[in-house]
């Protein structure tokens, strides 16, 4: 069983994630839905450290889970993510599951720039 202390830093971990800053964004997207075996590509609108909102013609459901790749000058970030926020008009949010060390490296890169940018 999970100790109170536990779960509220657990708890506490999936807030920061889920409403950490979001910076406007662009980058080429592709991902896969891992279930179906569907592709989808399109551009990011905004990015945080807790995932990223994708413009798309078409939208997965709400809890699906994707690899995707974000290209941006030459750089690439790929991650397993769920998707989280879906917007039929627009798109789709990600949330972030897991990112390897180097794709890791390269999302901090990202919102480093994008914070000194402001």
């Amino acid at each position: 069983m999970e100790s109170g202390s536990g779960k509220r830093a657990k708890e506490s971990s999936v807030r920061y994630r889920r409403y950490s800053v979001r910076h406007p964004f662009a980058a080429e997207a592709e991902m896969l839905e891992l279930e179906s075996g569907s592709r989808l590509s399109g551009r990011t609108s905004d990015l945080s450290l807790g995932g990223c909102f994708v413009c798309l013609r078409r939208t997965l459901e709400i809890g699906a889970r994707v690899r995707g790749t974000l290209k941006h000058e030459g750089q690439k970030l790929q991650m397993l993510a769920v998707v989280r926020v879906v917007k039929p008009q627009v798109g789709m949010g990600l949330e972030f599951l897991d990112i390897d060390p180097e794709s890791n490296r390269t999302l901090l890169a990202w919102i480093n720039n994008l914070r000194i940018s402001r």
